[in-house]
């Protein structure tokens, strides 16, 4: 799990480097490395799967675990799908509102991290990771509220359909990995629950 949060922290930051730049070239790199991060996390995810099916005692529920996995890989995802939507469909500068949405996801990463590194001990004292919980279910509610805004300007101030589609399309996909990263919170607050 942490070395799965630390690709997703990686993958975060490379994106929300990636839309400082408006150069077709530019993002494809980005792409490209988000890509192979998105990749190597792919692999800890059938590693973690594989050892799940063969280990006969497990830190917690083995569905728990694989909750877990598939949620963080579910961001890891995410912000692949976004790296790529603006690197094919190549809109205009990403606005503020595109870079907000990346600042919140790369702070999501960072709150991902840290709460891998509570899982050996929330049991003794699961307030640190409660908090994280609580802090990405902010952040979540400030993404919505930054897309929606966004979709409403969008609609009555762009004039260029294509670019329209294009911009509604990566911003969608953003606000849904922010949806992602809210969802791995759920997971942990239901391993607190149990466990804690």
């Amino acid at each position: 799990f942490k070395q799965m949060s630390v690709i997703l922290k990686s993958a975060a930051a490379a994106l929300r480097d990636s839309v400082q730049f408006s150069s077709t070239q530019e993002r494809m790199d980005f792409h490209k490395t988000i890509k192979d991060y998105e990749r190597q996390g792919d692999r800890l995810v059938f590693s973690i799967l594989d050892e799940l099916g063969t280990t006969f005692i497990t830190p917690f529920d083995r569905e728990d675990i694989h909750q877990l996995t598939s949620s963080i890989d579910d961001v890891l995802d995410g912000i692949n799908s976004s790296a790529k939507r603006i690197a094919i469909y190549n809109p205009r500068p990403i606005g503020e509102s595109g870079k907000k949405l990346c600042n919140i996801l790369y702070r999501c990463s960072e709150l991902i991290e840290l709460s891998m590194d509570e899982l050996e001990t929330f049991r003794k004292n699961p307030t640190k990771l409660s908090a994280y919980c609580k802090e990405l279910h902010d952040l979540e509610n400030e993404g919505d509220d930054i897309y929606e805004s966004f979709m409403i300007r969008l609609f009555e101030e762009e004039k260029d359909g294509i670019e329209l589609i294009k911009i509604k399309e990566i911003m969608q996909e953003l606000e849904r990995t922010t949806d992602a990263a809210e969802r791995v919170g759920k997971v942990l607050k239901n391993i607190i629950v149990k466990y804690a």
